[in-house]
């Protein structure tokens, strides 16, 4: 159901894409400075490839806090949250005396970064209509991804005019400041628009305290959905994995290898990811197109099949330029895959329990992405970086065919409601 007149609608949308792309940016900023943390601190690459590590870690325990206090407070209460922990946790990297508290640090603004992810979907869900969630969740991502990409940029220019510790305080400014627009009067009707539509929704796992009802009461939740629909579920999860893993060891290794192995400075590596920024940036309205009026598969099987087969090319390239056309090219595949997965989710759960399956499909997701840089980091240090990007890709290449033959196409059911 839609709220509030479409000046205001539209003024939300802008106020949440907006701090999309600051909060992402702000994340993408770390990116260049892995390689200089090497010296700083004194330790092997594989160990500061682990800074990606402890901010997936941070990602995978917020989901379900997030989805929780969204689906029992509504949006505005996760969306101040978020930014806060964000920039505590920048905060504490800046100044922190040992790269352990870095990986502390970064879990903090890691668990804050999909507090607020997690809000600002819930609270964009009311302000569209149905047959608009894949331009919103493509906007939404593809805002996320252009952060991711671009931040790199300015990450690396800061690194060298100034130091690494830089980027951190820089960082935690952006998360004040996303913090402050979470606070205003269009940020908070989304809130309340979200707090509005979940006040209804059943309270499974709230009123319960036991872990035994609490797993009944996932259960029960988990059950609500269609059971044609129940194994599409299963692998928008395992997809959702499959794309944390490839992104994760994207951010970790690409430096690494870039910047260590190939010698490149952290401009040029920067560089790199700008380049795939701007494929992002370019797909973000095809995207949201392909998604809402073709098909969700054909949103979400080229997107991870492509990285995949990137992958494979990745330890072959030696050149900036062979480089630079394999993150364009990714940047493609990323822009494709923008807000697909959770679109395809949207469609499958039921509206009450939606914060909270979102929550769970990303919080398995974190957890198996946390596993990407830890094993690329070992192959980092017995082989080199490019060595994780061969390691990774089958599970690209599953996940694709997974979701070519085992889940369905869920557009056919928002076709069949608008019928």
């Amino acid at each position: 159901m839609l709220t509030r007149n479409p000046r205001t609608r539209v003024r939300s949308l802008v106020n949440l894409l907006a701090t999309s792309l600051v909060m992402s940016f702000g994340h993408g900023m770390i990116i260049p400075i892995i390689p200089v943390l090497v010296g700083a601190f004194d330790i092997s690459v594989g160990l500061a490839a682990q800074v990606v590590t402890a901010h997936a870690l941070g990602r995978s325990a917020g989901p379900l806090p997030g989805g929780m206090i969204v689906d029992r407070l509504g949006a505005r209460a996760a969306m101040i949250l978020g930014p806060i922990l964000v920039a505590a946790g920048a905060l504490i990297a800046a100044v922190a005396p040992s790269f352990e508290l870095i990986l502390l640090a970064m879990f903090v603004a890691g668990a804050g970064d999909s507090i607020w992810n997690i809000a600002r979907e819930i609270a964009g869900l009311d302000l569209v209509r149905l047959d608009q969630r894949g331009r919103l969740m493509s906007g939404f991502m593809g805002t996320s991804s252009t952060g991711m990409m671009l931040g790199p940029l300015l990450g690396g220019v800061i690194t060298v005019l100034i130091d690494f510790r830089a980027v951190f305080f820089v960082y935690a400014a952006l998360s004040i400041a996303v913090l402050v627009f979470s606070l205003s009067a269009g940020i908070g009707g989304v809130a309340r628009t979200a707090r509005a539509s979940s006040s209804a929704s059943d309270d499974n796992g709230w009123r319960h305290f036991s872990l035994l009802e609490h797993l009944r009461g996932w259960g029960r939740l988990l059950g609500e959905i269609a059971p044609k629909y129940r194994a599409t579920y299963g692998v928008l999860v395992f997809a959702t994995a499959a794309m944390t893993i490839y992104r994760m060891v994207l951010q970790s290794m690409l430096p690494l290898y870039a910047g260590i192995y190939l010698g490149f400075s952290p401009v040029k590596v920067g560089q790199l990811f700008l380049v795939s920024g701007i494929f992002v940036f370019i797909m973000i309205v095809p995207a949201g197109f392909v998604t809402d009026k073709i098909g969700r598969k054909w949103a979400t099987v080229p997107s991870t099949a492509i990285p995949g087969l990137c992958f494979l090319a990745m330890p072959f390239a030696d050149s900036f330029l062979e480089l630079a056309v394999i993150s364009g090219v990714l940047g493609m595949a990323n822009g494709l895959s923008l807000g697909s997965m959770a679109t395809s989710t949207y469609d499958v759960i039921p509206e009450s329990g939606r914060g909270r399956l979102q929550a769970l499909r990303r919080t398995i997701a974190e957890v198996g992405g946390v596993s990407g840089p830890i094993m690329a980091g070992l192959i980092a240090n017995a082989y080199n970086p490019g060595g994780a990007f061969l390691a990774s890709a089958p599970i690209m290449i599953l996940a694709s065919l997974l979701l070519a033959f085992v889940a369905k196409e869920t557009l056919v059911k928002q076709q069949a409601v608008a019928a």
